[in-house]
């Protein structure tokens, strides 16, 4: 079983203003699909706070997958993506573009994304974008290929194609 943890960005959610929608959809679907939750976190838009929350998630908590969710789009303090790189040991761009991929057949804002998604040690770390609805399709989208990559992260898989 792999484990999980969630990083909401929002300002207002930070700040109890607003109900972190997202980010219980993303524990409930993961939960649902058989991952086991580590850890739930909502920081406001600040750079080195989500760095700092996902360090802790990959380092110290050893989170095999976090899921981050808010701040990729065009807004001055949309900064989730900078924040991911920043930690980022290794690249894992084939998710984010599969993600923006697809949601381009739902609509075509979803070029305006900006989502990554890279390694850190033996952490996955894939950014979703922030709303209930596009959270829902990205991770409908990409979960049933998600185990296959954390096996090969684990060295509990060979890369294979199929």
């Amino acid at each position: 079983m792999y484990t999980v943890g969630v990083i909401t960005a929002s300002d207002k959610a930070s700040q109890g203003q607003r109900v972190d929608e997202s980010g219980q959809l993303i524990q409930k679907m993961m939960t649902e699909a058989g991952y086991q939750l580590v850890k739930i976190v909502i920081v406001e838009d600040d750079r080195e706070k989500l760095k700092t929350a996902m360090i802790e998630m990959a380092d110290e908590d050893k989170c095999s997958l976090i899921l981050t969710t808010g701040g990729t789009g065009f807004g001055p303090r949309d900064i989730t993506p900078e924040a991911t790189l920043d930690v980022a040991h290794r690249m894992a761009p084939g998710i984010a573009e599969a993600i923006r991929n697809y949601s381009m057949t739902i609509t075509k804002r979803a070029m305006l994304s900006r989502g990554t998604s890279v390694i850190r040690n033996q952490s996955l770390i894939i950014n979703l974008p922030g709303s209930p609805k596009a959270v829902q399709e990205s991770l409908e989208f990409i979960l049933s290929e998600l185990q296959h990559g954390l096996d090969i992260l684990n060295e509990q898989a060979e890369e294979c194609a199929r």
